[in-house]
C-alpha cells in the first residue's frame, strides 16, 4: 500500500477486534490519494465507505458553526460514527493538504463482519465511547463559539514569489538563518528535497507519506517553491497550511495593482485569504507607500514590510509565522488613555517590542503611534499639542449632530497623523469601531490612519458618527468592545498585553439631583456672566457618555488566554474622563506601575515566553 506497513491495530476503532478480523479487513482496504481541497466526505450525504488517515491533515466543517471544529491526523478515521450507526453524514471533512486515506466500503466490511460476529462487539463499545466524546466536544466548542480565534498555527509553509516568482536571496536567507535556529524547523527546496526524502513523482503515494512524515520530526516546515510553476513549485504549494507570498518592488515606486504572475495565480486558488500572508520586502527602512496595489489581487490574512538586512523585521516575521508574535491591545478610556505611553514607554525601555498593535477610541490613536515606532516623549507632546493647546475636545456647538464641532477635532486627527495609510504602517494594526447601521464590530486594518481613528473615536452625543461611503454609520469601539482582545486574537496567535482601566471605579458624586437647574434658569445663567448663584458641581454630559463607554467592557477578561498579561495602571484620584490637563501625571503613574509589574514578572522570563 505504502512504504510504511500500515496496520488497523493502531487505529482506536479497530484496536480492540480479533487478530484474523483485522488481517481480512486489511486485504479489502484501498488506498487513496487525496489532493488539498478534495472534500473526502460532504454532510449529508449517505456513510457508504469509512476512511482512515494515512498521512496528511483534514478540515472537519459542520453547517451553522464558523470555521474548522477540529482537524484529524494520521491514525485518525473519518465519518465512522454515520458508517457504523447508520444515517447520514454530519459534517464535511476536507484535505488540507495532500495526503493519503484508505478506504472501507460498507459491502466489504457488512461481509466479512457475516463471517466475523465479533467485530460488532468490540466496535460498538468503541462507537459508545466516540460518541461519549463526541458530546463532550460539542458541548466545549459551544461554549466558547462567541470568541474568534486565528486559523491554528501553520505546521507547513510555502514561500512563493509574488508575480515574477523570484525571491531576494538576502531575504531568503535571513529567513532561513532564523527559522533553522531552532533544530525543530526544517527549510527545503527543490535543490535540497531529494537529500531529505527519496523523491520520486510528486503524484506517487510514496512522496507525498514521505512529505507528510516529516511532521513527526519537526514542528515546523518550509517549502521553498521555485520561481515557475514546476512540479516542485505546486507540491509545496499544496503541502502548506499557509501561503508566504514574498514582493520585492525593492523601493521602486507602485502606483496601480500589481497583476499576479503564474506561479501566485496558482497558489491563490488553492489557498484562501485566511492562508495567505504577503510579506513586502524593501531596500530599507523608511516610509512604505503603495502597499494597496500589492494587497488588491492578493488580499492576505495579514502583511509585513521587511527592510533587507534588518534582523529585527526577519524575526519579527518568522515570530508572526510560528505564533509567537507579541500584541498590544489598547482600551478606550478618553483622557486616561494618555497611560498607554508609559506602559509602553517602561516596555520600550526594557527592550521588549510590539510586533502588532490596536486598540478602541483613545486607545486606538495611541497604539497607531506606537505602530510607527514613535518616542515616547513625542507621543505626549502630541496629546499636549491636540487636547491642551489646541482644545481638540473642547469646541462646543448647536447639538443638532454632536456637543462638539467635529471639523476642528478632525482638523487635529489629521495633522498629528498626517496622510499615511494604515497598510504603510511598518508594523501591523488595527483599530475598532461599532457599525451602528449592522451592529457590528468593524475592524479597520486599511484605508487612511486618522479616519480610522476618527471613526474608533467617535463618541455617540459628543461627536457625529462618521460616514462611508456605502452608507454606514460607525461610532466609537466602546460601544461594542471597550477592550478589543479579541479582535487581536482573530488577526494572529501569540501573547498580547493587554491594558484596561478601573478609573473612578467607586467613586461617588456628592450632587444634588433637585439643584440641577432648568432649561430657562440654565440660559439666564450662561448669558449672564455676573450671576452669583453657582452651578451645581455635576460631571458634565461629555463626562457621564465617556464614563458610560468605559463602564462597557463586555466581560473581555474571559476572552484572555493564559499567555496575554492584563496591566491595569492606577489612574490619579478625582482625575475626569476628559481631563486632559493631567496627561503627563497619568502617563508617569502608569510608566512606574508597568517598570514594577515588569520587575516582578521577570524581564528574562517574559522575553523566552513570548
Amino acid at each position: 500500500m505504502t512504504s510504511t506497513r500500515f496496520t488497523l491495530s493502531s487505529v482506536a476503532t479497530f484496536k480492540d477486534l480479533p487478530e484474523e478480523a483485522i488481517r481480512r479487513l486489511e486485504d479489502r482496504l484501498q488506498p487513496v490519494l487525496v489532493r488539498r481541497g478534495d472534500h473526502v466526505v460532504r454532510q449529508g450525504e449517505s456513510a457508504d465507505a469509512l476512511y482512515i488517515v494515512i498521512s496528511g491533515r483534514f478540515a472537519v466543517e459542520v453547517d451553522g458553526q464558523p470555521g474548522t471544529v477540529a482537524e484529524i491526523s494520521r491514525g485518525s478515521t473519518i465519518g465512522e460514527i454515520a458508517f457504523f450507526a447508520g444515517g447520514a453524514r454530519t459534517a464535511t471533512v476536507t484535505a488540507i493538504r495532500d495526503g493519503i486515506v484508505v478506504r472501507l466500503t460498507r459491502a466489504d466490511f457488512d461481509t466479512i463482519s457475516e463471517d466475523s460476529p465479533a467485530i460488532w462487539t468490540a466496535i460498538t463499545a468503541t462507537l459508545a465511547d466516540r460518541l461519549a466524546a463526541e458530546t463532550r466536544r460539542s458541548a466545549a466548542l459551544k461554549s466558547t463559539m462567541d470568541t474568534r480565534h486565528a486559523r491554528p498555527r501553520p505546521r507547513t509553509i510555502a514561500i512563493v514569489g509574488v508575480a515574477s516568482g523570484f525571491v531576494p536571496p538576502a531575504f531568503l536567507g535571513a529567513l532561513i538563518k532564523v527559522a533553522t535556529a531552532r533544530s525543530d524547523s526544517l527549510v527545503v527546496s527543490s535543490a535540497t528535497i531529494g537529500d531529505i526524502v527519496p523523491r520520486p513523482s510528486a503524484l506517487c503515494l510514496e512522496f507525498t507519506e514521505a512529505l507528510n512524515s516529516l511532521e513527526s520530526r519537526y514542528s515546523t516546515i518550509v517549502f521553498v517553491a521555485d520561481t515557475e510553476l514546476t512540479p516542485w513549485s505546486e507540491t509545496a504549494v499544496r503541502q502548506a497550511d499557509e501561503v508566504l507570498l514574498v514582493a520585492s518592488p525593492l523601493d521602486e515606486p507602485v502606483g496601480s495593482a500589481v497583476p499576479l504572475g503564474r506561479l501566485e495565480a496558482f497558489a491563490l486558488s488553492i489557498h484562501p485569504p485566511s492562508a495567505r500572508r504577503l510579506a513586502i520586502v524593501h531596500a530599507r527602512r523608511g516610509v512604505a507607500q503603495g502597499t494597496r496595489h500589492w494587497l488588491t489581487h492578493r488580499q492576505p490574512a495579514m502583511h509585513h514590510h521587511v527592510a533587507l538586512g534588518d534582523t529585527e523585521d526577519i524575526a519579527r516575521l518568522w515570530r508572526f509565522l510560528s505564533g509567537n508574535a507579541l500584541g498590544f491591545v489598547a482600551c478606550g478610556g478618553g483622557a486616561y488613555c494618555a497611560a498607554h505611553i508609559g506602559v509602553y514607554r517602561a516596555f520600550r525601555e526594557a527592550g521588549i517590542g510590539f510586533d502588532m498593535v490596536g486598540g478602541t477610541s483613545g486607545g486606538a490613536a495611541m497604539a497607531a503611534a506606537f505602530a510607527q515606532d514613535l518616542d515616547p516623549q513625542a507621543i505626549d507632546d502630541g496629546v499636549h499639542r491636540m487636547f491642551i493647546e489646541g482644545r481638540a475636545m473642547a469646541r462646543y456647538t448647536l447639538p443638532k449632530y454632536g456637543l462638539l464641532d467635529h471639523t476642528h477635532f478632525d482638523a487635529h486627527l489629521e495633522r498629528e497623523y498626517g496622510s499615511i495609510r494604515i497598510e504603510d504602517l511598518w508594523k501591523p494594526y488595527f483599530a475598532v469601531s461599532a457599525d451602528l447601521s449592522n451592529y457590528e464590530t468593524e475592524v479597520h486594518v486599511r484605508g487612511h490612519l486618522w479616519k480610522a481613528i476618527r471613526a474608533s473615536a467617535a463618541i455617540p452625543g459628543l461627536l457625529p458618527p462618521l460616514y462611508t461611503d456605502d452608507g454606514r454609520m460607525l461610532v466609537d469601539g466602546s460601544v461594542i468592545s471597550n477592550v478589543p482582545i479579541e479582535t487581536m486574537h482573530s488577526l494572529k496567535r501569540g501573547p498580547n498585553i493587554v491594558v484596561s482601566f478601573q478609573a473612578g471605579e467607586g467613586q461617588k458624586f456628592s450632587v444634588d439631583y433637585a439643584s440641577i437647574p432648568k432649561r430657562g434658569e440654565l440660559i439666564r445663567h450662561i448669558l449672564n456672566p455676573f450671576s452669583k448663584r453657582s452651578l451645581p458641581p455635576a460631571p458634565s454630559a461629555a463626562t457621564v457618555l465617556v464614563r458610560s463607554l468605559m463602564a462597557n467592557r463586555g466581560s473581555f477578561e474571559r476572552c484572555l488566554e493564559p499567555y496575554d498579561w492584563l496591566l491595569v495602571p492606577p489612574a490619579p484620584a478625582e482625575m475626569g474622563a476628559l481631563d486632559w490637563r493631567r496627561h503627563r501625571e497619568i502617563m508617569e503613574a502608569a510608566y512606574h506601575h508597568t517598570r514594577s509589574e515588569i520587575e516582578l514578572r521577570g524581564r528574562d522570563d517574559w522575553a523566552r515566553n513570548s
